[in-house]
């Protein structure tokens, strides 16, 4: 299977996966991640990934980024494939075209949440945007915020402070892998209400690792993988939605 219904979109392409695979291993201990997954993310769109624990939606998410290297197939990132990237060019791209938010925050402690947002754009010796900047510090609220060190914040605040780190250099981008996963649910909206908002007021595409389905109700389509492979998309979800989805899968999982 080299394609999947799932891999046209009509608007322009941020990010491609073709006949993608990932393999773990070998003979007996072979593990297969990812199988022959093909699929577009839309520039200005909101995409979650799903599926269950092992479907290969961390490892979809990670070898699209950059983060992980794959074993056949292709992933373009705009009009750059990545697997012609030696290491310091792989590096420089994550850099300069990709925005990052994990479930952990990853604060620098020493830095206060102004330097910490900076920070990538300090190390690659490029001065941010200052209007951009301002903007992206105003939608997440962090304006009273940017002396304070990480210690000095709430979960829900430092998260803001990755959220405005990764859209500060205004990247092609951005990658989010369970990024409200260590947060209450009052914070966890907040954070994808500013990702939500990025989306709708400043054209940022945002691609989603999560396992819940109030989070992926946020996204403009949610794409469900077992397997390995990509078995279903939603578009316009709705947290009912994707939970009656997700329970198939908890079902055919108990019966296979």
């Amino acid at each position: 299977m080299t394609t999947t219904p799932y891999a046209t979109r009509a608007t322009a392409v941020a990010a491609r996966a073709t006949d993608l695979s990932k393999v773990y291993g070998q003979g007996e201990t072979q593990v297969v991640a990812l199988d022959h997954v093909s699929v577009d993310f839309g520039q200005g769109e909101f995409t979650a990934i799903m599926g269950p624990s092992g479907s290969g939606k961390s490892t979809l998410m990670h070898c699209v980024a950059g983060l992980d290297s794959f074993s056949s197939g292709s992933v373009r990132l705009g009009e750059t494939e990545l697997s012609t990237l030696k290491d310091k060019q792989l590096t420089k791209l994550r850099r300069d075209k990709i925005g990052f938010i994990f479930q952990a925050f990853n604060l620098l402690p020493t830095l206060t949440a102004l330097e910490n947002i900076t920070l990538p754009m300090d190390i690659a010796g490029r001065k941010p945007d200052k209007r951009w900047l301002e903007q992206v510090i105003e939608m997440v609220g962090l304006s009273g915020r940017l002396g304070h060190r990480p210690t000095e914040l709430s979960g829900g605040q430092q998260q803001r402070v990755a959220v405005a780190r990764a859209l500060a250099s205004q990247p092609e981008i951005i990658f989010g892998d369970e990024p409200t996963g260590n947060l209450d649910s009052r914070s966890g909206a907040e954070v994808l209400g500013f990702l939500r908002n990025s989306v709708r007021d400043l054209g940022q595409t945002v691609v989603m690792v999560t396992h819940d389905p109030v989070a992926a109700s946020y996204a403009d389509r949610v794409i469900f993988l077992a397997d390995g492979r990509i078995v279903d998309e939603m578009l316009r979800p709705s947290a009912e939605g994707v939970l009656d989805r997700m329970k198939d899968f908890d079902a055919k999982g108990r019966t296979s």
